[in-house]
């Protein structure tokens, strides 16, 4: 096989990037932007849809550039989820991107418990009741929007937007479907009766099909615009989690991705629907991963680097001097102070509330057990301790929904951190896998690529072949039966803080 080049995008939350790679995974050029969130009202959070896309369109550009190619074989795409965008029969944009972290849509949620039986909801779907939902969005633009929604063709994501200009069909894959709120696992197909329930016509959403079909090719003004002589083919990408898992290689029954960046994301896959109450009352939704004939779930923390950067704001000013002066990485330098082993201060990293299991929006971050000895290292150290008990027990209330955890990998800022990777293995008790690729979004994306252009039989085959991985972490017996001990006393911090802020005084 001679060279082929592939392109990964990856469409966030706050950015987008374009890598370049060709059919072994080895990365060749990048391109990367930033976009803003509008937040001008309580819960409020959208974003303008053709700003993300000119933006997307110069990563691409400088991708190829940086790449030095001319063709590529094919493109595919990681995208951000429950962003809900209304479009007329031409798809001109309406109104900005409703983002699944926009949880004005409360209100309709509170309205569908009233009347409908959110647990059977959870059954047919996979998805708890959330607002972060794309169908609670459209309920949220029918109520409280109608003048949009009377002039809307269709409720797309991004998915369907970026795809529709790039020039492939606006399909939505079954990934982002099975997010929805409103699409049947059972019959792969949107569930007519919550629909009608919700009071959504299935005319105003998008069909649906599978990750890795191809769905047409990059228009020729475009592919001329970011410098290929070609049109590479389109191939339907998938939720920016399962995406991203597959950039790191978790195909398997019963792996799982530990992903830390701003906050910090822990996802499994798994070879049937596990619609337990425990991963109900947990908040793990249940839905289709890329790789066909698995499921996908993860836990969300609210926290991850953002709580190392407070640190650093508020306690770390010294070490940034002295990281600067010699010409170190900030939080190299400031983890290499720390104390070895757990810290004595324990932290409850509820500083933007809590994420699943708990869910608690009102809980409170804490700093608890110190003393006239105590430093600022023991809690920094605290903070990164805080944060792989956070993820223990989130495992733990996955192994009790059923959910086992056999290998486990870590992609993100976070994976560069040796520090903390050893923390987080002392901790949970698991091998720790680095991959080689830090891209695993935009690298899942060009897998899923791959696979549609028949360079590879199935995306399994195609992540065999293009992803690698780095360095391994094994847990340390004698500091994890001190880790162990300290978890013990962490699980009862909650209990004891929450108090302070739930008793109505």
């Amino acid at each position: 096989m001679g060279e082929a080049y592939l392109i990964g995008l990856d469409v966030g939350t706050t950015g987008c990037k374009a890598v370049v790679f060709d059919q072994d995974g080895r990365q060749f050029g990048r391109g990367y932007r930033e976009y803003a969130v509008i937040s001008k009202e309580p819960l409020q959070a959208e974003q303008d849809p053709d700003q993300v896309f000119s933006l997307l369109t110069e990563c691409m550009q400088e991708a190829v550039e940086r790449a030095g190619i001319s063709r590529a074989e094919a493109m595919s795409l990681s995208v951000q989820g429950d962003a809900v965008i209304p479009v007329d029969r031409f798809f001109q944009v309406l109104h900005p991107a409703v983002l699944g972290m926009d949880y004005r849509p409360r209100k309709q949620c509170e309205w569908y418990r009233e009347n409908y039986d959110a647990w059977q909801l959870y059954q047919e779907t996979g998805q708890p009741l959330h607002p972060i939902n794309m169908m609670a969005k459209i309920m949220w633009f029918l109520d409280e929007r109608p003048e949009v929604a009377e002039k809307t063709w269709r409720f797309i994501t991004y998915e369907e937007f970026i795809f529709q200009r790039l020039g492939g069909e606006p399909v939505l894959d079954h990934t982002m479907a099975s997010r929805s709120m409103g699409y049947s696992l059972a019959e792969e197909k949107w569930s007519q009766r919550l629909l009608r329930n919700m009071g959504i016509s299935e005319e105003l959403l998008s069909p649906v099909c599978k990750s890795g079909d191809s769905i047409g090719r990059l228009s020729r003004d475009l592919a001329e615009q970011i410098g290929l002589k070609n049109s590479p083919l389109l191939v339907a990408g998938g939720h920016d989690q399962p995406v991203c898992a597959v950039g790191a290689g978790v195909t398997e029954d019963w792996m799982g991705l530990d992903t830390t960046g701003t906050a910090e994301v822990f996802s499994v896959t798994y070879p049937e629907k596990i619609l337990t109450p425990n991963m109900h009352d947990s908040f793990y939704s249940c839905y289709d991963h890329v790789v066909p004939g698995q499921y996908f779930t993860f836990a969300h923390m609210q926290v991850g680097g953002i709580l190392q950067q407070w640190y650093r704001d508020q306690f770390g000013y010294r070490e940034w001097e002295e990281a600067k002066q010699l010409n170190l990485d900030y939080y190299d330098y400031a983890q290499s102070k720390c104390p070895a082993g757990p810290s004595p201060v324990l932290v409850l990293p509820h500083f933007n509330g809590s994420g699943t299991p708990l869910c608690d929006m009102e809980s409170k971050g804490a700093i608890v057990g110190l003393t006239l000895s105590s430093t600022r290292h023991d809690i920094l150290k605290g903070v990164l301790d805080s944060l792989c008990y956070e993820l223990r027990f989130n495992m733990d209330t996955m192994e009790k929904a059923g959910i086992r955890i056999r290998k486990l990998r870590a992609a993100g800022g976070g994976a560069r951190s040796p520090l903390w990777l050893q923390t987080k293995s002392d901790v949970t008790g698991q091998v720790i896998e680095t991959l080689e690729c830090k891209e695993a979004g935009c690298l899942g994306s060009a897998v899923l690529a791959a696979a549609g252009a028949g360079i590879y039989d199935t995306v399994r085959q195609a992540a065999e072949k293009m992803v690698r991985t780095d360095k391994s972490y094994s847990p340390c017996l004698e500091q994890a039966k001190k880790y162990e001990e300290q978890y013990r006393r962490y699980q009862m911090l909650y209990e004891g803080v929450s108090r302070l802020y739930h008793t109505g005084v």
